[in-house]
């Protein structure tokens, strides 16, 4: 049969539209360079410049405790679930958006039937000469359609919406990194917090004893007539004051350990057993491998994120500059019915429609909506930047913050084995009568005081650390984007 002239236009018309529909308005998306986002080449602090894995940091402590509590939160926290539900809500929105670059296609099936009310029927004579009516009985129809429907996106709109929605998956899985590493990193500091007050609550009781000595001493003393009674109130008031720090100690470890139980999360009692027998405060490497400060950008989730962020704001620029330029819409169906089932596709009916529709006034409110996404993605940036800023300066406050612990704990180390050496020597000299109990209370002071700074320092060596892993991204695999779990049925709460 030979092709009718209108027919041949067909393809001619798509094909125009497809040209078309190659184009998208709005700025295309540029990944900011280092220097443009304001990071030096290299630290204004001494840090090692080699890079170094960092996905399960928290092993470097060689503590089997800590690593169990770690990866307990990092699969039942309920910060990380919140995440995960977003980064799925995030994927369903892509897959959302993909959907406008398709065609909607709906379909109808129905059956229709009349019947005679009254009076319907028709007259007949007889053989005797008498008059009869019949009844006509009633009529059934089936009837089936199709409808297409497709928005040609002339001028990228579309796709600028589902690079937006790209953009917002990979961030929100940049999100649910984030949230994972601040949940790995509180869980180790609260564990690390746990340990020193168990030491200090060994320091202030182990000093109990000794004042409890020290207190019978001066009682001895008096009794002979050597001391007044007021070496006996001074070790009463020196034995007090200790044993009024225990509660508050264990008050504070109390705390930090249900923060753990609440982290991993379970009750604020859970994992009061497995911490019970006291271990000592984790340690850690000497130094950490940071790289160049570029490696930031790469590694830390929530800078990631905020890039993506801006990507987005980006694209959806583009899809509010689409709706200042014409649409058009095409639609189309296909109609049949039959008596019968057996005849409902003998003769099918259809159309196609094509109209292009263009604002013409609006009050300017699409021209608004094109400034105000562009004012979003100057926001996005400097957002971005930020973050970047932020980023530097929590790795460069670390890496200070770990140096100056290692540095205070050298030199408390000191401190405690001299105030060691004096306070025993003190005690013996006092036993002796060679020195007075105000010699001895001072050295004894010197000598709490230097074991609890110790303990003090080495905790904040291993909060420094796990603050310099967390600045530097460590916690995740920083070589894939997080991706949403397998979509599945799930109950509905509620």
């Amino acid at each position: 049969m030979p092709n009718h002239p209108r027919m041949a236009r067909i393809p001619l018309f798509l094909l125009g539209t497809a040209l078309l529909s190659a184009c998208s308005v709005g700025p295309d998306y540029r990944p900011q360079s280092a220097g443009e986002l304001g990071v030096p080449e290299a630290w204004s602090v001494s840090a090692a410049p080699s890079a170094e894995d960092l996905t399960r940091w928290w092993r470097n402590f060689d503590d089997p405790v800590l690593g169990q509590l770690v990866e307990q939160a990092a699969a039942a926290n309920l910060d990380v679930a919140q995440a995960v539900a977003r980064l799925r809500q995030a994927r369903e929105a892509l897959v959302v958006s993909r959907a406008g670059l398709l065609p909607g296609l709906s379909g109808s099936a129905g059956y229709s039937r009349t019947e005679p009310i009254r009076g319907g029927g028709t007259t007949v004579t007889l053989p005797d000469g008498s008059i009869a009516t019949t009844d006509s009985g009633g009529s059934g129809r089936f009837s089936a359609g199709l409808d297409a429907s497709y928005q040609v996106d002339l001028f990228g709109g579309v796709r600028r919406q589902v690079e937006g929605a790209r953009a917002d998956y990979a961030a929100a899985g940049f999100d649910y990194a984030t949230t994972l590493l601040t949940v790995e990193s509180e869980v180790a500091r609260n564990y690390v917090l746990a340990r020193a007050f168990q030491a200090q609550l060994d320091n202030a009781r182990a000093s109990l004893s000794i004042q409890d000595d020290n207190l019978e001493i001066a009682g001895f003393r008096v009794q002979a007539g050597l001391v007044s009674s007021v070496d006996v109130e001074q070790a009463r008031a020196s034995r007090a004051q200790t044993a009024a720090a225990i509660p508050q100690i264990e008050q504070q470890y109390n705390a930090a350990v249900s923060r753990i139980g609440v982290l991993t999360g379970q009750a604020p009692g859970a994992v009061k057993p497995l911490l019970a027998a006291p271990r000592p405060i984790p340690t850690g490497p000497e130094r950490v491998g940071v790289g160049i400060p570029a490696n930031v950008l790469r590694q830390r989730p929530d800078v990631r994120a905020a890039e993506r962020n801006l990507a987005a704001a980006t694209a959806r620029i583009g899809v509010a500059k689409a709706q200042l330029f014409p649409a058009l819409n095409i639609t189309g169906n296909l109609d049949t019915s039959a008596p019968g089932l057996g005849g409902l596709f003998d003769t099918i009916t259809g159309g196609l429609f094509a109209g292009v529709s263009q604002a013409i006034f609006n009050g300017g409110r699409l021209n608004a909506q094109v400034r105000s996404s562009r004012a979003a993605a100057d926001g996005a940036f400097a957002a971005y930047k930020s973050t970047v800023l932020t980023a530097l300066e929590d790795v460069e406050n670390a890496i200070v913050a770990l140096q100056a612990a290692q540095a205070r704990e050298r030199q408390f180390a000191i401190a405690f084995d001299a105030a060691t050496g004096s306070a025993l020597l003190a005690r013996s000299q006092y036993r002796s009568g060679l020195t007075d109990f105000t010699t001895l209370n001072t050295q004894e002071t010197a000598l709490v005081s230097a074991r609890n700074g110790l303990a003090q320092a080495r905790s904040d060596k291993a909060t420094a650390l796990i603050a310099l892993y967390a600045a530097l991204g460590g916690g995740w695999d920083a070589s894939a984007v997080p991706l949403a779990p397998t979509p599945q049925d799930k109950t509905d709460h509620g």
